[in-house]
C-alpha cells in the first residue's frame, strides 16, 4: 500500500544534486555578475573621493550625463505611450494585420543595435533616403540629439509592449466591454478599468526601458558621431575615457551606470512582488466599479 502512494523522485530531490546546482549557480553569478560590479566600485574610488568627485565634475562627463538623461526623458515617455497603444490595439481589438504588427514590434529584439544604427544612416544620412531633403531644410538628425533619441527609441520600442501584451491577453475584454456597454467613453474605460489592472506591468516595462536607454551603446555609437562634449552619451564617454587611459574617470562614470543597474534591479524585484507582468484574469476590487455614464 505504501509503495502505491510513493511518488516518483523528481529531478533535484536528492540533497547532493540540489546543493551542487545551487553552488554552481552562485559561483557563476559571483564571477560574471557580482565581480564586475565590485571591480567598478573599487576602481572608481581607488584614488580617493577627491579624484572621483573631480572625474564626475568634468564638463565632458557632466554633458554626457545630461545628454543621457535628456535622451531618456524623451524616448521613455514616447515608447511608453507607443507600448500602451500597441498592447491595447493588439489585445482588445480584432483587425487584419494584428499578428504582423506583433512581429514588427519584436523586430528590435532580433536586430543588432549596430545594424539599426547603420539603417538610420541609410535613411537620414547625407546619402540616405531623406538626407538631401533634410539638408536642404537645414534639419540635422544624425550626429545630434534627434538621431540619438531615434536610435534609442528603436532599440527600446518593444519593452513596454511586451510586458503588457501577455497580461492584457490574459485579462480578456470583458471589463472593457462592460464599461462600454454602460456608456463609458474610450478614455474613461482606459483610465478607470484598463490602467488600474496593468499599472504594475506598465511600471515594470518603463523601468526596463529607461535602463536600456541609458545603457544603450551600439546604435547610439553609429548615429552620434562620438563627438566629445557634444554627442557622447554616458556609455560612449566611458569608452572614450578608457581609450584615453583615463581609468579613474572611466570607472567613475561607469559607477553611475552600475548604480543605475542596481536601482533597476531593486525596482524590478519590488514591482514583481506587486504583481508586475503577472497575474491572471482580473476581478473588480471592492472599491472598483465599472464606470457608468448617466444620460
Amino acid at each position: 500500500m505504501a509503495s502505491k502512494n510513493r511518488k516518483p523522485p523528481r529531478v533535484g530531490d536528492q540533497p547532493g544534486f540540489r546543493r551542487a546546482l545551487i553552488a554552481a549557480v552562485l559561483v557563476v553569478t559571483a564571477i560574471f555578475i557580482v565581480a564586475p560590479l565590485v571591480v567598478i566600485g573599487v576602481q572608481a574610488f581607488s584614488q580617493g573621493w577627491a579624484v572621483y568627485a573631480t572625474a564626475i565634475a568634468d564638463p565632458d562627463t557632466l554633458h554626457a550625463i545630461l545628454l543621457t538623461v535628456t535622451t531618456a526623458l524623451i524616448a521613455v515617455p514616447i515608447n511608453t505611450a507607443f507600448g500602451v497603444a500597441a498592447a491595447w490595439a493588439i489585445t482588445k481589438f480584432d483587425f487584419w494585420g494584428r499578428r504582423f504588427l506583433l512581429v514588427v514590434i519584436e523586430i528590435p529584439f532580433s536586430i543588432s543595435p549596430i545594424v539599426a544604427g547603420v539603417a538610420y544612416l541609410f535613411v537620414y544620412g547625407l546619402q540616405g533616403l531623406f538626407g538631401p531633403a533634410l539638408q536642404s531644410a537645414d534639419i540635422k538628425i544624425l550626429f545630434a540629439l534627434p538621431g540619438i533619441v531615434l536610435a534609442s527609441m528603436f532599440v527600446t520600442a518593444p519593452f513596454v509592449a511586451r510586458e503588457l501584451i501577455p497580461l492584457m491577453q490574459a485579462q480578456g475584454r470583458d471589463l472593457e466591454e462592460a464599461a462600454t456597454s454602460l456608456g463609458a467613453s474610450g478614455w474613461r474605460t482606459f483610465f478607470s478599468v484598463t490602467l488600474p489592472n496593468i499599472r504594475w506591468a506598465l511600471l515594470y516595462g518603463v523601468v526596463l526601458c529607461n535602463a536600456r536607454v541609458m545603457g544603450e551603446f551600439g546604435a547610439v555609437s553609429v548615429v552620434s558621431g562620438n563627438i566629445r562634449g557634444q554627442t557622447n552619451t554616458l556609455p560612449l564617454h566611458i569608452e572614450l575615457l578608457y581609450h584615453d587611459y583615463q581609468t579613474a574617470g572611466a570607472f567613475a562614470a561607469a559607477s553611475i551606470l552600475a548604480v543605475l543597474a542596481v536601482v533597476t534591479l531593486v525596482a524590478k524585484v519590488l514591482l514583481e512582488r506587486r504583481g508586475a507582468g503577472r497575474g491572471g484574469r482580473p476581478t473588480l476590487a471592492a472599491n472598483q466599479t465599472v464606470p457608468e455614464t448617466t444620460t
